[in-house]
């Protein structure tokens, strides 16, 4: 059915391109066992947030966990539930956590380490969101074949299993291809053949891959968009056979409102940074200034998650358990090309936002910049990042307490480093099918799903939230001290103004005890200046 109605913000009118006779979202998803890989990280926990409150109707999620820490996978999940994310749910229907049942596992194990009993209970699952991965940019090749890779052929052997699958999602990046600058919503060459690096992984140690990596990898940054892209390989070559659909989301950051504004559970992406400028660790960064943030807030992302898994869920033939689609469904979940910030923009609203709302633990007066000059860079890092580093640890120790500055700002670095080759560096990516996908929700399901209102949010009131969120969930700070935290950010500043005050102070003072010395040293050796200004 096409049809032209306004969306639920009432601010853009939408072309509506959906199929009447198609169940809703909440009716696909009603007595379904859904299984969902990485439910334990950032975009997992909001996965099955918004699930469970918004297809309620749903059987069970069944999660994947290791045991960690001494702590059972039982006690991982109901630890999960008392995050705030989880509040709402907690407060108007509490039964529906219990449709939320641990599985104990591990991606990087062969079968995903689940017991004949698990994979028996759960004979029944019809949709698989693949959103397990290591993030990290400096993991050793190895241990990112066995978990990204290998793990994502476990997952693929898990679901030819099951007899009522209907929609298997493989949640990748849409920086698994970075050395090609136009990234469109399709599978590229592969870097290398998947299955002889699964096998390389598991027949090499671990000393012998990290030596050969640069070479095996090619002109790839590191070992997780390599093995990222390896796994987009495998989706590729099964999707003739199960129902699957590749998910390409970009920097995936704190939430926009729902189920709460700037819920986020890590230090990623840009809220990362403006933390660090907020608490005055990070006083300069290598980049270009007018690089494009391509950033997705996590909502937004889970939404489209969930469209794309229904709209392939509803075009499989559950008589002849094929697709009506043989394609792969790609979707590159990005918006910068609806809407943009550059590095420099968020920057500057960072500034702007710690002035309104600064942090409590903010142990230096906001400030700083970016430079694309990098020797300048390395001045500053040294001059602002690692100098006052060294001389606060100092302090600490002489006040018997434990010293972390410098470690820290050595993390601070080592993640810069290895962020180099992403904000140097701009990529144009295709997203039709993510923007078309959002005309194809049925009327029924726009309050619940439909994503493309960030479009018309109002980004600095989300960078706030994003702020403020990082305050509550991350640093554990309260809004009750914002008053506070104001009074200790005009101590920061005073002090800033104090200290540079001093140091020019110091610089001229010795610039001029240099000039007397030279002054001195012409004097005996009998050389007078003379100034001709050219008067007769």
């Amino acid at each position: 059915m096409h049809a032209f109605s306004n969306h639920p913000s009432g601010l853009l009118p939408v072309e509506q391109n959906y199929d009447p006779s198609k169940p809703s979202i909440r009716e696909f998803f009603a007595g379904r066992d859904v299984f969902v890989t990485g439910g334990t990280g950032f975009m997992g926990k909001v996965l099955i947030e918004k699930l469970l409150r918004s297809c309620s109707e749903l059987r069970t999620i069944y999660v994947l966990i290791r045991e960690k820490k001494h702590k059972s996978v039982s006690e991982r999940i109901a630890e999960m539930h008392q995050l705030p994310l989880f509040e709402k749910l907690r407060q108007e229907a509490p039964h529906l956590l219990a449709k939320t049942v641990p599985v104990r596992g591990d991606v990087s194990m062969l079968g995903l380490g689940l017991s004949p009993d698990d994979r028996q209970q759960m004979r029944e699952v019809s949709v698989i969101f693949h959103v397990a991965a290591s993030v990290r940019f400096d993991d050793p090749l190895q241990a990112a074949i066995l978990l990204n890779t290998r793990g994502t052929q476990e997952v693929v052997r898990f679901a030819e299993q099951l007899p009522d699958l209907r929609v298997l999602m493989h949640v990748s990046s849409t920086y698994s291809n970075p050395d090609r600058y136009v990234i469109d919503e399709e599978v590229y060459p592969a870097y290398a053949d998947w299955r002889d690096t699964i096998r390389i992984a598991e027949h090499f140690d671990e000393q012998t891959l990290d030596v050969l990596a640069p070479k095996y990898m090619g002109f790839l940054p590191n070992t997780y968009v390599f093995t990222k892209s390896l796994a987009e390989q495998i989706v590729a070559e099964h999707a003739d056979r199960l129902p699957l659909i590749l998910f390409r989301p970009s920097i995936v950051i704190s939430s926009m409102k729902d189920p709460i504004p700037g819920w986020m559970d890590n230090f990623n992406g840009p809220v990362g940074l403006l933390v660090g400028c907020g608490i005055g660790l990070c006083r300069t960064m290598y980049c270009d200034p007018n690089n494009i943030a391509d950033f997705t807030p996590v909502d937004v992302c889970i939404k489209a998650m969930i469209v794309a898994a229904w709209k392939r869920g509803t075009e499989v033939n559950v008589t002849h358990k094929e697709s009506a689609n043989p394609n792969l469904p790609i979707y590159n979940c990005c918006i910068s090309n609806l809407r943009n910030s550059t590095m420099a923009q968020i920057v500057e609203m960072g500034r702007m936002i710690s002035n309104e709302i600064p942090l409590d633990k903010c142990i230096w007066a906001p400030g700083g910049g970016i430079t694309q000059v990098r020797i300048y860079n390395l001045f500053r890092v040294l001059l602002y990042h690692i100098l006052p580093a060294i001389l606060i640890d100092g302090v600490f120790r002489l006040m018997g307490q434990k010293p972390f500055l410098a470690k820290l700002q050595r993390k601070i670095y080592t993640a810069n480093v290895a962020l180099e080759y992403f904000i140097l560096n701009n990529w144009d990516f295709k997203n039709r099918n993510f923007i078309r996908l959002a005309s194809e929700i049925k009327p029924e399901d726009n309050k619940d799903f439909y994503y493309r209102d960030f479009i018309e949010f109002d980004v600095t009131l989300y960078f706030r939230n994003c702020i403020l969120g990082a305050r509550r969930y991350l640093l554990k700070e309260k809004d009750e001290n914002i008053p506070k935290a104001l009074v200790h950010l005009r101590r920061m500043k005073l002090l800033d103004k104090v200290c540079k005050t001093i140091i020019v102070a110091v610089f001229l003072y010795l610039l001029l005890i240099q000039l007397d010395l030279l002054g001195m040293i012409l004097h005996l050796v009998g050389y007078t200046p003379s100034f001709d200004l050219g008067c007769k």
